[in-house]
């Protein structure tokens, strides 16, 4: 009796587990695309933020190739680096890098880099920080991340390249300190990346999107 007991639960038990996991799945099936759509949207207009039309006469979306860097992007995927062209000469990059070791995990960012190696502007297009401590990082939440403006390997030593509790320029958050240090940390690597690969960068033939794939909307 006990035994039939027994069995009876386990099988519940793997019902119950079986039709949890189907629901994740077909949850993640269904909403995948849609995050992935949103998040598309989220970059372009992120794009169009960091650098204005009178810069550019290319389309910034589709001047897009796909690169690995470990070392300095944060991660062993390929990223995507986005070109800014004006008279088919090049004005800008802007990089789909990776803070990976921030709080609560990889923070993903886009830094736009002059064709004169300065920063011109960063902005968080993905996080999982701490509400109300690590999302200032976030431009709607402070402007604390438009503090890297300006800022190049000639105006500011590497080794400044740190939050201010760190010995460095940047400051950090009360109660918060990992978050912006991996941030700053990440705009360093990223404009060493390019600086060291600026000609490669802007020669390269785009190669982000299919001829098929539909185009985001502006």
């Amino acid at each position: 009796m006990i035994a039939r007991s027994m069995l009876r639960n386990s099988l519940i038990l793997a019902l119950f587990a079986l039709l949890s996991t189907a629901m994740v799945a077909i949850t993640d099936h269904f909403t995948k695309d849609k995050i992935q759509s949103e998040k598309a949207l989220a970059l372009e207009r992120i794009l169009h933020q960091l650098i204005s039309p009178e810069q550019h006469d290319n389309d910034l979306y589709l001047d897009c190739i796909e690169v690995n860097n470990l070392e300095f992007l944060g991660t062993d995927k390929p990223v995507k680096v986005f070109r800014a062209r004006l008279n088919n000469k090049p004005q800008a990059v802007f990089v789909q890098s990776i803070a990976a070791d921030g709080y609560n995990g990889a923070i993903e960012l886009v830094i736009g880099v002059s064709q004169q190696q300065q920063i011109m502007g960063v902005r968080v297009l993905s996080h999982k920080e701490t509400p109300g401590l690590g999302d200032k990082i976030e431009i709607r939440k402070s402007q604390w991340i438009t503090g890297f403006n300006h800022y190049s390997l000639s105006n500011l030593e590497q080794k400044n390249w740190k939050v201010k509790k760190d010995g460095g320029e940047f400051d950090a958050f009360t109660g918060a300190t990992i978050t912006p240090r991996a941030v700053v940390k990440s705009v360093l690597n990223t404009l060493l990346y390019v600086n060291q690969n600026t000609v490669e960068l802007y020669q390269q033939p785009s190669s982000c999107f299919e001829q098929t794939e539909l185009r985001i909307a502006e």
